[in-house]
């Protein structure tokens, strides 16, 4: 039987030890899902229950993987529907590749059916590599090309195959070499440093600074054993971009942290008091919660020279690799021996805790959320996998859970879309199929693409050597970060028809896929409930109903936000009194006796 383009297009991504592509089916690209039933499904075709699914467990496999993702949709709709999947690995600088159909060549033009013109409408999304292969000599170069530079500009790139070139004789390249008709998959990756001048200028600043505080972000997660010994040396406290959760744990008792409008007091005030900044593989974008321009010199380290100088006037831009590159900064480094600075955040950052804690224990109408993430802090296996979903519920991930061991977790940071929470775990499932996964997911999430993806979960589960996988439904019938956000920064009180959301059994829904799942209405039942999901055996849905009036604004919000929110109130919120009340206790408790003043 010959070697179509279709089979040829798997062997090669086999020999780029792709071990699955995560997709959905469609007539445009029946020659690849033919060519997967030739191969005995090597690698895997993973049905996921829609495109843009498909997309985001890419994303996810590939921020836990550390490899490249894989996605392939049909030509016209499917690949549309990729598209917010995509666009979250552009923003969050992820590699994934993107393999779509097309209408037949001789079609293309004549407003065929689903022909919709796939190069103008990736040519953003996949500004960095975009090719449409209409030869099968073009095929080995292309894929090659695509898989090479989504890793190493950390970026989705695409290919676009037309139906009728996947089912032709595949042929390859006519040149000298056309056996060999790209270098062998595989690359060496560089680990540049800046010149010696510009270490030399970098180490002055941070000799130079008394308050010295760090932010780092992802680019700083093969760096973590160098970004201890800077901070131990500098006497510095270390905050942490959202992306960059995961780089050190929460219990080194100078780490202050996330940071931002979803952070920590002791981040807010490490960044408000320091005198020298040190950043290292951190786009965070938000200057209003760095330090305030003048005050603080500043150095910063990414690998990527596009994305230095942008956020804060740096001194110092050093471009090159985070752990090679502080390796190089460690010996120019002088100890300071004055530690009030260092010993100030550690007191801080114990006290917010304890704050933490006590928010946590606040009675609430009926589960406080805050409470649902803090009884998994002290629970969760140090090898777990946390996602996160954006919406009201990424505030306690952020705030609340307490990195510790080798946890992993990440979200959707920048493009901050809805629904990546359990495609991201299903991915992560993929990547590792030894490691426990935890998703944090608030109902508006579970509604909008949540509940389908369970059915994906039931499916692949028996293929993973640790059946965990836990996703928690934050169950409180709102849209809830928009609805604070109308309140905090609108000053518009809740408007029922945009914010309220119909209730849905979520655990029984579960059951009826033969998964695990437990419901919990009241707070003395969280402990245990995380106990029995954790170890039931098997995928799980935690689906507990929480209050939806417990505030996410954070405890150094402004003046303005307390008082837009407080107006919202008073224009009517249909939970104006509950609302109040809630706000009064959490906030109280950073006044009460060992709490932060």
């Amino acid at each position: 039987m010959s070697q179509t383009v279709g089979d040829y297009l798997l062997q090669r991504l086999r020999e780029w030890d792709v071990d699955q592509v995560f997709a959905y089916p469609g007539d445009g690209i029946n020659g690849l899902v033919a060519a997967f039933g030739k191969a005995d499904n090597q690698p895997r075709f993973v049905q996921a229950r829609h495109e843009e699914m498909a997309a985001l467990s890419a994303v996810g496999y590939a921020k836990f993987s550390g490899k490249v993702g894989v996605c392939l949709a049909t030509s016209g709709p499917g690949a549309i529907h990729l598209l917010n999947g995509l666009y979250d690995a552009k923003l969050d600088h992820v590699p994934v590749v993107a393999i779509v159909g097309q209408t037949a060549r001789s079609a293309m033009g004549g407003s065929y059916q689903q022909e919709v013109d796939l190069q103008a409408l990736y040519k953003d999304v996949a500004s960095e590599y975009l090719v449409e292969v209409n030869v099968a000599e073009q095929l080995p170069n292309a894929l090659d090309r695509a898989i090479r530079t989504a890793g190493s500009s950390r970026c989705p790139t695409a290919l676009i195959i037309p139906a009728d070139l996947q089912e032709e004789e595949y042929s390859p390249p006519q040149h000298a070499f056309k056996q060999v008709p790209s270098s062998p998959p595989g690359t060496a990756w560089p680990r540049p440093v800046p010149p010696e001048p510009d270490i030399d200028a970098a180490a002055e600043v941070l000799n130079a600074g008394e308050k010295v505080a760090i932010l780092i972000g992802q680019g700083a997660r093969g760096a973590a054993g160098e970004v201890r010994q800077i901070a131990e040396v500098t006497g510095a406290g270390v905050a942490k971009a959202l992306l960059g959760k995961d780089v050190l744990p929460d219990d080194l008792p100078w780490v202050t942290g996330s940071i931002g409008l979803l952070g920590t007091r002791p981040s807010y005030e490490m960044m408000r008091d320091c005198d020298t900044l040190l950043i290292v593989g951190s786009n965070f974008p938000y200057s209003q919660f760095l330090p305030d321009f003048g005050q603080a010199r500043a150095v910063q380290i990414d690998l990527d020279g596009r994305f230095i100088g942008m956020r804060y006037p740096t001194e110092v831009n050093l471009v090159g690799d985070s752990a090679a590159t502080l390796r190089a900064l460690l010996p120019r480094l002088k100890s300071k021996p004055d530690r009030s600075w260092r010993e100030t955040i550690e007191k801080n950052v114990a006290s917010w805790w304890d704050t933490v804690d006590r928010e946590a224990a606040v009675d609430a109408d009926p589960v406080n959320p805050m409470a649902i993430v803090n009884e998994l802090s002290k629970r969760i296996p140090e090898n777990a996998i946390v996602t996160a979903d954006s919406g009201s519920s990424t505030n306690w991930y952020a705030r609340n859970l307490r990195m510790r061991g080798d946890m992993r977790g990440s979200l959707s940071g920048t493009l901050a879309t809805m629904g990546p929470g359990v495609p991201y775990a299903i991915g992560a499932k993929f990547a590792h199929p030894d490691r426990p996964v935890i998703a944090l997911v608030g109902d508006g999430a579970m509604q909008m693409n949540g509940l389908a993806e369970l059915i994906t979960i039931a499916r692949y589960h028996t293929l993973w050597s640790d059946p965990c996988c836990v996703i928690c439904v934050f169950h409180n019938n709102d849209l809830n970060q928009v609805t604070w956000e109308l309140r905090a920064m609108g000053g518009a009180p809740k408007f029922e028809e945009s914010q309220s959301l119909p209730d849905v059994d979520y655990a029984g829904f579960a059951l009826s896929l033969g998964l695990a799942a437990v419901t919990v209405d009241r707070p003395d039942q969280l402990a245990s409930a995380w106990d029995t999901v954790l170890s039931a055996g098997k995928p799980a849905v935690l689906d507990v109903r929480c209050d939806p009036d417990v505030p996410p604004i954070p405890p150094h919000a402004t003046f303005e936000q307390v008082k837009s929110a407080t107006e919202a109130v008073l224009k009517g919120d249909p939970d104006a009194f509950h609302l109040v009340v809630q706000g009064v206790k959490t906030k109280l408790q950073e006044f009460l006796p060992g709490g932060k003043h």
